[in-house]
């Protein structure tokens, strides 16, 4: 079979081929995927104590299984679309999200800490692949003018997960044992299977590709700013995300059941944010991005203002969660664009990207609270990031005009 490719550029039009149920249904299907995604991924932070007691091991050990997963996201995207490039659309996206649930079976059975980091490896395999094809489809069936808005409303299964799939899994893990969180994630996979089975149509309509053109791909300029974009940008939002616990109890002076609270904002800002990024992206295009930049750059400052104050600093969270998801439909669509025929590679890059950004701002974070800065200063940092994204994204819309400007003289 061959692995269509959504065709975005303004010369080609290609006419999709309505879905046998609403639109609407197959977007919820698509984003009940990248629900049980965002759970796997995030759930294994707060059951690390409970993990690490299961296995015998310390703490600090039972970390490198977060380190697996994102090893697993950054290796699979780009691996998956290459090697999958003459497959059919809809059974890739079937398989990714079989890989998936193995990958989590696998966990739910495995007796030992080698057996489980193959695991999370193999579970986060799929991760950006299933992102990145999910968000082609959804732009590919909702045709010009709703790209965006569809790419939005995908990505809202990873928002909803960290304010009910994370928590509901979280609480699971703590009375019933690690194991009955991963168990949930297995159902959520084997329904998302057949979900996806029953309601995605053939694709046939889409554009194929080859190996060799998505490989081609990589020496796009374009695609790496981009990627830059994501990786700089995004990673002041996870340098703030990672130490948001520390810095409400220790400077804030909350009590420890409010952190839920706090968590629970800055999903639902996420949320929030992906419905209005995918409306700003069909409306102003790359300006959408800067907007969810320079405001997630504003929020972070507010944040390391109000921080000391307590309850108020909850509020903010929303705000950071919702200025930075408001980046994200942008972000990929940008990539959908300026990847040309290599689409499936650029928009499951996106996702390795953002891992990237989630271990450099992690580590970012950890060095100015180790150099004395104290836990303020995460936010801090991470309004620079966020600036810096947008700093790269108009060296990029610079670069692009330069190249297009030279195409139309030369043609």
């Amino acid at each position: 079979m061959s692995l269509e490719t959504t065709d975005v550029r303004p010369d080609r039009t290609v006419e999709p081929a309505k879905p046998p149920v609403p639109l609407a249904v197959v977007i919820i299907v698509l984003a009940l995927g990248g629900f049980g995604i965002g759970t796997t991924e995030f759930v294994a932070m707060g059951l690390l104590p409970n993990i690490a007691d299961d296995l015998g091991i310390d703490e600090p050990t039972a970390g490198h299984l977060i380190s697996a997963y994102a090893i697993g996201v950054v290796i699979g995207a780009p691996v998956i679309a290459v090697a999958a490039a003459r497959m059919s659309r809809r059974t890739l996206l079937i398989s990714l999200m079989v890989a998936f649930t193995v990958g989590n079976a696998l966990s739910l059975v495995a007796q030992s800490y080698g057996m489980l980091m193959v695991a999370r490896v193999i579970a986060g395999l799929p991760h950006g692949a299933y992102f990145g094809v999910a968000a082609l489809v959804a732009a590919h069936l909702a045709g010009p003018g709703r790209r965006a808005q569809a790419v939005g409303q995908v990505m809202l299964g990873l928002s909803v997960a960290n304010v009910l799939g994370v928590p509901a899994a979280t609480w699971l893990g703590q009375h019933f044992g690690w194991r009955s969180a991963v168990a949930m994630v297995v159902v959520i996979g084997v329904v998302t299977v057949a979900a996806l089975w029953k309601v995605v149509p053939s694709l046939s309509d889409m554009v194929t590709t080859d190996p060799r053109t998505e490989l081609a791909g990589l020496k796009s300029r374009q695609i790496w700013l981009t990627l830059v974009v994501g990786m700089v940008g995004f990673g002041g939002f996870f340098a703030f995300y990672t130490y948001l616990n520390t810095a409400l109890t220790s400077l804030g002076g909350l009590a420890e059941w409010t952190v839920p609270i706090a968590l629970a904002l800055f999903g639902l800002g996420m949320v929030t944010g992906n419905i209005v990024g995918g409306a700003l992206a069909d409306r102003f295009g790359d300006r959408a991005i800067a907007i969810g930049m320079i405001g997630a750059a504003l929020a972070l400052g507010l944040f390391a203002l109000v921080v000391t104050t307590g309850w108020p600093a909850l509020i903010v969270a929303f705000l950071v969660g919702s200025a930075g998801s408001t980046a994200i439909p942008g972000l990929q669509t940008r990539l959908m664009d300026v990847a040309q025929e290599a689409q499936t590679i650029a928009a499951a890059l996106n996702h390795s990207a953002l891992n990237v950004a989630n271990a450099l701002g992690a580590w970012v974070g950890g060095v100015v609270i180790a150099a004395g800065y104290g836990y303020r200063a995460p936010s801090l940092v991470g309004a620079l990031f966020a600036l810096g994204g947008a700093v790269v994204l108009a060296v990029a819309v610079l670069i692009k005009r330069r190249e297009d400007a030279a195409v139309v003289s030369t043609g």
